[in-house]
């Protein structure tokens, strides 16, 4: 299945995790079922650390690095298809559109590559580094950059279509859901967008800065601050409905959150993974990590797979929060995990990217 930006509010499924947090929607939710005891099936080595999160489609997987290549890797054997060279280090997660692969550059170059072969179809500048990863709506891409701006190409020739400007860096990627973009950035606001046009549907005032894209499901949107807040923000009404605070312990959230009918996960600087009520925000579990989380956690069935800067990979039961499965990387990790037929890839900071799945 390709992404065809969904209109239904409800978690999509789909094969494949063919974009940061698996869906148009940010959910973080994959369809499937994880083994029991997943065991390392390949490593694959990159030229530098990777913090951009895998795209799976088509039994390939396509990761950037920050040695500046887009890697395209087979999803059974973890042996190289192919590779192309960005002009900068590549912090952004690959999109799989189609028979395309879109990511940014911390040059400011966005890209659009053939996914079979990596040959170059088109690019686009910006005046900043790309860390947001780019989500798609029919025929439009739409994606942000540090030059305070959020941007809409054309998918078939990277044309403009609009551009909206900010008073900070957008550094999220934006969620989609019917024809608007749901956007939040470092100047403090979450956004809605007219995705047809650019033209402002509404803004949130939020008093902090967000690097956390933005999770929809059920008409809220969910995400942590840099003010060490967890926010729901009703779509309908436009405001705020509750906000979430760690009585005593006070750290940023980076990381983006995964969300379900039944829980939002999503953990944090302070060393903890919080699992909280999606109606109240009130904490039903916290798990310990033991170091700070910058990888954003994916929901498959009834787990959740985090990581944690240390190098240690959690699966943890999503109703209680218990951990049933650890595997210590050796290497701090920053990108997330992603799933698809039944296996779960993650890069580190060492270069290294793994593949887990029963044997």
């Amino acid at each position: 299945m390709v992404l065809d930006g969904p209109a239904q509010d409800g978690a999509p499924k789909q094969e494949g995790w063919q974009m940061f947090r698996g869906n148009p929607q940010l959910t973080g939710v994959a369809a499937g079922t994880l083994p029991d005891d997943p065991e390392p099936l390949w490593t694959f080595q990159t030229g530098d650390a990777i913090e951009s999160t895998a795209a799976i489609s088509n039994g390939m997987v396509y990761v950037g690095s920050l040695d500046g290549f887009l890697y395209a890797v087979d999803l059974e054997t973890g042996k190289l298809k192919w590779k192309v060279q960005a002009e900068d280090e590549i912090k952004s997660s690959p999109t799989v559109y189609k028979d395309r692969v879109y990511f940014g550059d911390e040059y400011g170059r966005f890209h659009a590559v053939n996914a079979a072969t990596g040959d170059t179809l088109w690019s686009f500048l910006t005046d900043g580094g790309i860390t947001s990863s780019a989500n798609v709506y029919k025929n439009r891409v739409i994606f942000g950059s540090y030059d305070n701006s959020l941007y809409c190409l054309s998918v078939t020739d990277g044309a403009l279509q609009w551009k909206v400007e900010t008073d900070g860096y957008v550094h999220a990627t934006p969620a989609v859901l019917g024809n608007t973009v749901f956007s939040t950035g470092c100047d403090g606001f979450f956004r809605e967008t007219n995705i047809d046009d650019g033209t402002e549907v509404s803004r949130v005032e939020l008093g902090d800065y967000v690097a956390a894209s933005p999770a929809v499901l059920n008409g809220h949107a969910y995400f942590g601050t840099f003010g060490n807040q967890i926010y729901s923000v009703d779509l309908k009404q436009h405001k705020v409905v509750w906000r979430y605070e760690n009585p005593t312990r006070k750290f940023p959230y980076y990381a983006s959150a995964a969300i379900t009918d039944d829980v939002v996960i999503v953990g944090g600087r302070d060393k903890v993974v919080h699992g909280l009520d999606p109606q109240t925000g009130k904490e039903l579990w916290a798990f310990t990590a033991r170091s700070k989380i910058e990888a954003s956690p994916v929901i498959v069935g009834d787990r959740a797979i985090v990581a944690s800067s240390r190098g240690k990979i959690n699966i943890l039961n999503s109703h209680s929060g218990e951990s049933v499965w650890e595997f210590d990387a050796g290497s701090g990790i920053v990108s997330s995990a992603s799933f698809a037929d039944g296996k779960f890839v993650i890069g580190s900071d060492d270069g290294t990217l793994y593949c887990f799945g029963a044997r």
